[in-house]
């Protein structure tokens, strides 16, 4: 009887995991498609929240597309755009359930007792993150509110790392040997978290403010490096600029000083995090080599995708698949860390 039990919880155990990591995969797929959502101009495809033009789904038939041009008149139905936005709601309202579905598992099995704060503050912050999405829409993209609804998603990617891994009844321990050779790394990990961050928030500035497309070719801004850059409108983070930031609204000084900042970012990261996968590579733990080796891979195929978006003129597939590769870069970084920061606890 006792064996039955055991097995069970097992079972039980295995399962939770598995959904965590579902969780984390849902995760990434709504970052994505609200980078999609936004590269596409299509923040305000409906122009009200949580609906789309006064209804659950996108209005289709004629009738429908009556009402909605009687509702908002100012802003036409543009179906592709309406759809896009709707698919990013649903996903994220989906993600929601699943949080408050694994924090309430979580509650109810002893096993999981280590995860259940992180999918409580998950859940905590995925109610905020419905916040920022109808912000998002009734303050008309401002930029400050849709930074923060990227930073939210991001985060809520993090707990659910953290929380999956916290899941995982079999991780594998580490000899004492291992745990000395990662012990200097835990400062270079937190450093390297901390420029990661910062780089997203240039990105998510530069994107939100579309300032991607100011200048258009490499090294220099638009071949000259005497550009006038004014980093005090470009940086001014509590600008409350026009009734409808769709398109942005900052002159071109301002934008050239985002962008070119977030150039700047890009070289710096590649440094600090190259230089921190390449260490981890050297330290002799396995797991930690494989999270290192992956994450040089993600750094080598960021900085081509960055490339191309200049090269290119920011194709959509290209910048979407940037925004993706800057959340995986998160989610090496969370297991790296997690991994880094626990060693002693996990010491054989």
């Amino acid at each position: 009887m006792t064996t039955r039990i055991n097995v069970d919880v097992t079972r039980a155990s295995r399962t939770l995991q598995r959904a965590g990591w579902a969780a984390v995969g849902l995760a990434l797929c709504v970052i994505v498609l609200g980078a999609f959502t936004r590269l596409a101009d299509a923040g305000l495809g409906c122009p009200d929240w949580p609906g789309c033009y006064g209804f659950v789904s996108v209005p289709e038939h004629p009738d429908e597309l009556m009402l909605a041009g009687q509702r908002y008149p100012d802003s036409p139905v543009e179906q592709a755009k309406a759809w896009a936005e709707m698919i990013h709601r649903y996903a994220a309202a989906t993600l929601g359930l699943v949080i408050i579905g694994l924090t309430i598992a979580c509650a109810r099995q002893a096993a999981a007792a280590r995860a259940r704060r992180i999918y409580a503050l998950a859940t905590g912050v995925v109610i905020l993150q419905g916040l920022f999405g109808m912000w998002t829409v009734t303050l008309k993209l401002w930029p400050q509110v849709v930074t923060a609804h990227l930073f939210g998603g991001l985060l809520t990617l993090t707990l659910l790392v953290l929380g999956a891994r916290r899941l995982n009844p079999r991780l594998k321990l580490m000899r004492p040997d291992q745990v000395d050779a990662l012990r200097p790394w835990r400062v270079p990990v937190v450093i390297a978290a901390v420029v990661l961050a910062m780089q997203i928030f240039l990105g998510a500035w530069t994107s939100t403010n579309y300032a991607a497309l100011t200048c258009t070719d490499l090294p220099s801004c638009n071949g000259d490096w005497s550009e006038p850059l004014d980093f005090g409108e470009g940086f001014h983070l509590t600008q409350t600029i026009g009734p409808n930031y769709l398109g942005g609204e900052l002159h071109h000084g301002a934008r050239a000083a985002i962008h070119m900042s977030h150039r700047a970012g890009a070289v710096l990261t590649l440094l600090v995090l190259g230089v921190l996968f390449l260490g981890l590579l050297r330290t002799g733990v396995r797991t930690v080599k494989g999270w290192a080796a992956a994450g040089l891979g993600l750094l080598a195929l960021q900085v081509s995708l960055g490339l191309a978006n200049v090269a290119f003129l920011l194709p959509l597939p290209v910048a979407v698949a940037h925004n993706g590769v800057a959340a995986l870069l998160v989610i090496i970084m969370v297991c790296v860390a997690d991994r880094v920061w626990r060693a002693k606890e996990l010491q054989l």
